[in-house]
């Protein structure tokens, strides 16, 4: 289906769309002809959108998912609406469970024809570790108030101005010496921009995609320690990477995890344990017509400013060789 023509005109609420997720996800309605409502505490975040949009394009409202009454006035007049709330600690239960739920519920009521969740892969409602588990149950939720919500359970995301990959790097730029936690742990990145199209293509077909779950992820299953090597070869940076046992470190996530600015806390331990690739029993980017891009697409001109000298420092070929 052409996204761009089955959502011309319509109007797109994001809840949470001033984050890193919801601002490449509003740039792709917004060019695929929609009308967009960025809904969330802060909406002066989200100002970088604006010149992006054509005249009366986009809409900044403020919106806080604990108070039902400005969920259901961000959902006025809405086509669909994406829920993009998500964090790692804090009240959970609020963020990824009765959010979803108020929000797919104002979804309905306000007579929308899609509601999209963005989950992640692992959402287990059974499992130990709140994030994980928070993340099943606001699933189970929205589908109660909004029978159709497609759910996009997706991997780990990077892009060029993520906390992730750039937080590797710099720390490749800055020690010499790095610990690898969960070395053999295996992931498969995506790109902001292949999960930002995969929710555009859930919006111009919920006929299609409505009521499933899709497991979203790179092309490539990547282990800590590759991803570590990969990233800090293409900043042309050579520390020394020391491969931490899962004994040695399961105990600093134990002892240590609960400290401000802990390298590792027991929660994220496990869920490096884990692994982040897809469990193989739901559908893709491949059903929702998306072929992901690979990290090595991007990574050298990415973690240019990351290189000694920056632009002007040796050639990283030169480097490698």
């Amino acid at each position: 289906m052409d996204s761009r023509n089955s959502l011309n005109g319509k109007l797109v609420t994001l809840i949470g769309g001033s984050g890193y997720v919801g601002r490449h996800v509003a740039q792709q309605l917004l060019a695929a002809g929609a009308r967009v409502r960025v809904a969330c505490r802060h909406p002066e975040k989200a100002m970088a959108l604006k010149p992006l949009a054509n005249l009366g394009q986009v809409q900044f409202v403020p919106c806080s998912v604990t108070h039902a009454d400005s969920v259901a006035a961000a959902m006025q007049g809405a086509d669909a609406a994406v829920y993009l709330v998500g964090a790692f600690d804090g009240n959970l239960d609020a963020l990824h469970v009765r959010g979803p739920a108020l929000a797919a519920r104002a979804a309905h009521d306000n007579g929308a024809t899609a509601f999209v969740l963005m989950s992640a892969i692992g959402a287990d409602a059974a499992s130990e570790v709140p994030y994980a588990r928070t993340k099943a149950q606001g699933e189970n939720a929205a589908r109660e108030a909004f029978p159709g919500t497609t759910v996009l359970r997706a991997s780990v995301l990077f892009g060029e101005d993520d906390n992730f990959i750039n937080m590797f790097a710099g720390l490749a730029a800055s020690l010499p010496v790095l610990p690898v936690f969960g070395p053999k742990a295996t992931m498969q990145p995506l790109w902001v921009d292949d999960a930002a199209r995969a929710v555009l293509e859930t919006l111009a077909d919920p006929a299609s995609h409505g009521g499933k779950t899709y497991e979203i992820a790179g092309p490539e299953a990547l282990t800590m320690a590759e991803l570590n090597h990969r990233i800090a070869d293409a900043a042309a940076r050579k520390p020394l990477f020391v491969e931490l046992p899962d004994s040695v470190s399961g105990i600093i996530a134990t002892l240590t995890g609960w400290l401000p600015g802990a390298p590792i806390t027991s929660d994220q331990w496990k869920l490096l344990q884990a692994g982040n690739v897809p469990s193989g029993k739901a559908p893709g980017l491949k059903e929702l017509g998306v072929t992901p891009s690979p990290l090595g697409l991007f990574l050298d001109k990415w973690m240019v400013r990351y290189r000694k000298h920056g632009r002007f420092g040796t050639d990283v070929s030169a480097v490698r060789r």
